[in-house]
Parts: structure tokens; sequence; C-alpha cells
């Protein structure tokens, strides 16, 4: 990204949560500006000589007209109304400046009998208490209509070794999995964990788990 874009003075780092990337941007840029909708989220954030964290709307965000020459959007774009959000890209990027969006997709585990089961406690079990805005993750953004020129961007694999603990930690922190005990007031990775056990082995032992990681790189014209 810091490559692709036309200079490195100013980048900014739309819906930024705890500022995990602009904390990268802030390597590469002299001056970070991380926003997010949510206070207790840029409260959360760490502080950093370079990064001005403020709690700001993504379709307005505060910054002056050709200031910023990248703007990235980490596996948060979907909760974004998009047009008003590309609108206030276009009104930022310097001429010439990159907008990259990030996104990682569902988990798989690398075998086979445990990953049904994984799939099947996603789609399933919790399917139905995921977000309408899930829909664009599962399509890794493929559906969502970018402004500016495509730029090349690398695959990328997420990927982490865990032991069941873990695992069920993960996904006991998802939304959809909040969702399911706020409405049944039972917690179903209990039942998760049950069924993978017999078949895990030593519950202490990592599996690798991997999530396909997309980018999605534009360019705004030096017109």
């Amino acid at each position: 990204m810091a490559q692709a874009a036309p200079g490195h003075a100013l980048a900014w780092d739309c819906a930024t949560g705890n500022g995990q990337a602009a904390l990268g941007l802030a390597a590469h840029f002299q001056k970070v500006i991380a926003s997010d909708n949510s206070e207790a989220q840029i409260s959360l954030a760490r502080p950093h000589s370079r990064i001005d964290y403020r709690v700001e709307a993504a379709e307005s965000c505060g910054l002056p007209a050709n200031s910023v020459d990248a703007v990235t959007v980490c596996q948060a774009l979907h909760w974004l109304n998009l047009p008003g959000f590309f609108a206030e890209v276009e009104r930022v990027l310097v001429p010439g400046g990159v907008l990259v969006a990030t996104v990682y997709s569902d988990p798989v585990i690398e075998h086979a009998s445990l990953n049904q089961i994984l799939q099947h406690y996603n789609h399933t079990v919790v399917g139905s208490y995921w977000p309408p805005e899930r829909k664009l993750v599962d399509e890794s953004y493929r559906s969502i209509r970018f402004p500016f020129e495509e730029l090349p961007a690398p695959k990328l694999v997420m990927a982490r070794d865990w032991n069941l603990e873990e695992l069920v930690g993960y996904l006991r922190s998802w939304s959809a999995t909040t969702r399911y005990v706020e409405s049944r007031g039972t917690d179903p990775t209990e039942q998760f964990e049950s069924e993978l056990k017999p078949l895990w082995g030593d519950a202490l032992a990592p599996r690798r788990i991997v999530w396909p990681f997309t980018v999605k790189a534009r360019k705004k014209s030096r017109r």
C-alpha cells in the first residue's frame, strides 16, 4: 500500500476499531488519522505519536479535500453506508491516492471431519443470527462496486494454530453466538465443543485454522 500511494504524508484508517491497522500504517506514513463511530472502540486504542484517533462517522471524517494519500478500511466496509463512504473517500484522496479494503472470510479447520462440524455451527446453528451485512463478508466483497481503477493485490491467507479451548473462545466471541445466547438463553458453543472433543484428540494440541484474506485495492485518477 505504501508503495502504491503517491506520497506518505497522511493516511486515513476508517472504522479503525481499536487501531490495529492504524499502528501498521504508522510505520509507513508520517501521520495517520484513525477514526471510528464508536467512542468505546477508540478508548481501547493504543496511543502512538503518529496516530490521531477520532470519533467520527465514515461518511463525514472532517478531513480537508485532497489531503489524504491512502485510505484503509479493514474488516469493516460491510458496516458502512457505502455510497456515503465512497463519496467521502473520493473527496479526501489526493489525485493518485489509494483505497484499500480488506476482509477475511469464514474460518476453515484443516481437518475434514472437524471442519464439517465448524461449518455446520457457522451456517446452521448460528447462521440465522448473523446480521444481513454478513453476506458481503461471505462474498469476500465481490458484489461491492468500488470506485476508481483496480490495482493488483496480493492473495493472502490468515492462519493460526489453536487448541480446542482457543477455537471455542473465538466462536463464543462471534456476534451471531451472542445473539443466539440472548435469544435462546443457552450457549451453543458447549454442544459444539462436545462434538469436537472426540475427534480433536488431545484438547491442548493445536490445529491449523485458516481464513481466506481478501484485499481490494483501488487508485484514484490523477486527473
